[in-house]
């Protein structure tokens, strides 16, 4: 079904999607257009209302002086076959007269969904579909979820000792872990759509959650969890990009102090005087948001993990012991260790001298 090449090209596609952290709303998409192994042009997913990953490989091989006629062509997703802010992909890649489209996945976006490869097998174009799925799904994971749940794919991101501290008792934290890991963790900012944090974090730290130390096209909106509107409005996180605040009630003098700052008040009471996460969810789901990067104190970190709403857990622990001190999640208690929660280790990787844990709940 595939050639012994095929793999070769769609890994470089997916390298090449991973650098369209400006395509947010639209997922990051990589291409390669190769014929008798040889690439005639590449490209990925450019910002809205730009060129897609196909259209960006076809005018490169135009820019090369390659006719990409009887070409392969090997994209990380579906090519889409409606009008939106661009006209579809399947009908510029007809127009182009490849011979054959490899695509990783199919889109889940229901406007597409089949469509678009189907329009490909009607003008005689040989379509496969499946190569490398799983590093395409994972690669816009965030883009599935919001098609499929509505919402986006929710990473907590945790540091912390070997026995599980994530600050000594008096609530020092700076620095657990390494530079290595620091400058890793900004590389997952950029890679998210918005940042979560809770007004707690930004009375005791006053981070500016920006993705600083990583190259980034954009920065991430920063999403504030402050139920009765405690954040002082000369905290750092109003400085540079918008922000939006979710809390649980809100007045017209709310609402006119904080637009000062470029902060936007969205109120989703929930019970108790909190916010509703799920509803704040499915309101960034609204607004486009593919990937939640969560760094937060343990209260709201295992609220999420608590309500069910966490999907991925991105752990950073080094090579020390505290004692006494924090811990990375709000948990209840358990009696049993059947009542644990249940991760699946999804990815452990060396990074300095710090060790990076990926792991899922599903």
């Amino acid at each position: 079904m595939y050639s012994e090449s095929d793999p070769r090209f769609m890994q470089l596609a997916l390298e090449l999607g991973a650098r369209a952290l400006q395509a947010s709303p639209n997922p990051r998409v990589g291409c390669v257009i190769v014929r008798d192994d040889v690439i005639l042009g590449e490209g990925y997913t450019q910002q809205p209302g730009s060129s897609h990953a196909e259209i960006a490989a076809l005018l490169d091989a135009r820019r090369r002086g390659n006719d990409v006629a009887g070409a392969t062509v090997y994209v990380t997703l579906e090519p889409c076959s409606h009008f939106g802010r661009t006209p579809p992909c399947a009908t510029a890649l007809i127009e182009a007269r490849v011979a054959r489209v490899v695509a990783a996945v199919e889109d889940p976006n229901p406007q597409v969904s089949g469509r678009g490869m189907e329009m490909l097998r009607s003008a005689g174009i040989d379509v496969r579909c499946g190569l490398l799925r799983q590093e395409a799904v994972d690669a816009n994971i965030g883009f599935f979820s919001r098609m499929n749940r509505g919402r986006p794919w929710v990473r907590i991101k945790l540091a912390a000792s070997l026995d599980g501290r994530s600050a000594l008792e008096n609530g020092v934290s700076q620095w657990i872990t390494g530079e290595p890991a620091r400058a890793d963790g900004h590389a997952w900012r950029a890679r998210a759509c918005a940042i979560l944090t809770g007004s707690g974090t930004i009375r005791s730290d006053d981070p500016l959650l920006t993705a600083r130390h990583a190259e980034t096209p954009r920065q991430p909106l920063k999403v504030i969890a402050d139920s009765q509107l405690r954040t002082s409005i000369n905290a750092r996180i109003f400085d540079g990009n918008p922000v939006l605040l979710a809390a649980a009630r809100a007045d017209a003098a709310d609402t006119e102090r904080y637009a000062n700052r470029n902060a936007q008040i969205v109120v989703l009471p929930g019970a108790d005087g909190h916010v509703d996460l799920a509803e704040l969810l499915r309101e960034l789901g609204r607004r486009g948001i593919n990937e939640l990067h969560v760094e937060a104190g343990p209260t709201l970190g295992g609220a999420l993990v608590r309500e069910g709403l966490a999907d991925e857990l991105l752990i950073y622990l080094a090579p020390l012991l505290l004692g006494p001190g924090r811990a990375m999640l709000d948990l209840p208690a358990l009696s049993a260790l059947a009542g644990a929660t249940r991760v699946h280790i999804h990815e452990i990787t060396r990074i300095g001298p710090d060790v990076r844990i990926l792991a899922r709940f599903s």
